[in-house]
């Protein structure tokens, strides 16, 4: 089934949402919101699982067009948004730009960090940010919502707590990163507000393509109408899922609502694209010995959608403005 919130206070209003994106009901029978349905699982599973066939099948008296730019991201806040960078091959190519040594550790234990989870942006949310000097990037990604899962679970066991993917634009400011990461500490400053994808959806609607923890479809980026890459999420994805649920869990329970991100999608072969900026210009850098394409300017404008076999859209898309930002109200 496919889940959104309708933007109405901190947390939302939960609207259960037809497969083709083009009707919703209300969930509020069964859930005010959907952090209240994770908290609930079990019970609200089976109810929303019903209202969704109704929907799909135009049973439901009370449906209405759906309009994903009334959405929030489909978890307004959650309890941990913990990114993971799952595509090591991504990792390895800056570090080359660089000069820097691969550490062979990264190829078998994942790199992770805690993100801002007390508010996402919705799936058409402008990107509010005050200086283009910071190296505005944007980063698509897939991520998962999980129920609770316990310390310690094994990969086995992993994916039996995913409950819900979503695509993810997880916004970096380049030029802040390098300062940051020098004082030994990790992210905070560089890393604002993420942008999540109008729906989240349930593994099954993902079908065979869901499998090994992985999301087997392509993931289409566009930078002003332009093309900026279409790399296929399957593809070179060193830790899956399971890896990174089994990772983020080794010391601590996770809550239900927890988020965890695959990091940027990104294949090895050149021509599928890139989902970020910092990776196409890492590829300029080596290819021709300097980056050429710039970071975002105001007034661009970022779309990610991923599509199934037969062209249709499965989140919806993110797509979002980048604008200047004009400080506290006084």
């Amino acid at each position: 089934m496919k889940l959104a919130s309708l933007k109405h206070g901190r947390d939302g209003r939960l609207l259960v949402v037809s497969r083709d994106l083009r009707r919703a009901c209300s969930a509020d029978g069964v859930a005010p919101t959907l952090q209240a349905a994770l908290d609930n699982w079990d019970k609200c599973e089976p109810a929303l699982r019903r209202l969704y066939q109704r929907l799909n099948r135009g049973e439901h008296q009370a449906a209405f067009a759906f309009d994903p730019v009334e959405c929030a991201a489909p978890l307004p806040r959650a309890y941990q948004w913990a990114d993971g960078s799952a595509y090591v091959s991504h990792i390895e190519l800056v570090r080359k730009a660089r000069g820097a040594e691969m550490p062979p550790s990264f190829w078998n234990d994942p790199l992770m960090y805690q993100g801002m989870s007390d508010g996402f942006l919705g799936p058409h949310d402008d990107i509010e940010l005050a200086d283009e000097a910071w190296g505005i990037d944007f980063e698509g990604e897939v991520a998962v919502i999980t129920g609770d899962v316990p310390m310690g679970v094994n990969e086995h066991r992993a994916l039996d707590h995913v409950r819900l993917l979503m695509l993810v634009n997880d916004v970096s400011l380049r030029h802040l990163i390098p300062a940051e990461l020098a004082k030994g500490f990790g992210f905070f400053q560089s890393k604002p507000a993420t942008a999540c994808s109008p729906v989240a959806v349930t593994p099954d609607e993902l079908g065979r393509h869901w499998h090994n923890g992985q999301v087997h479809h392509r993931l289409r980026v566009t930078l002003n109408g332009v093309l900026f890459g279409e790399p296929h999420a399957g593809t070179d994805m060193t830790f899956g899922f399971d890896r990174l649920i089994a990772h983020a869990s080794l010391s601590r329970c996770l809550g239900a609502g927890t988020i965890i991100g695959s990091g940027t999608v990104s294949n090895r072969d050149p021509n599928a694209g890139a989902c970020c900026i910092a990776e196409r210009r890492t590829r300029e850098l080596l290819d021709i010995g300097e980056a050429s394409t710039p970071f975002m300017r105001f007034g661009d404008t970022v779309r990610m959608e991923m599509c199934d076999a037969g062209g249709h859209s499965i989140f919806g898309a993110i797509e979002q403005r980048l604008t200047p930002y004009s400080g506290p109200d006084q």
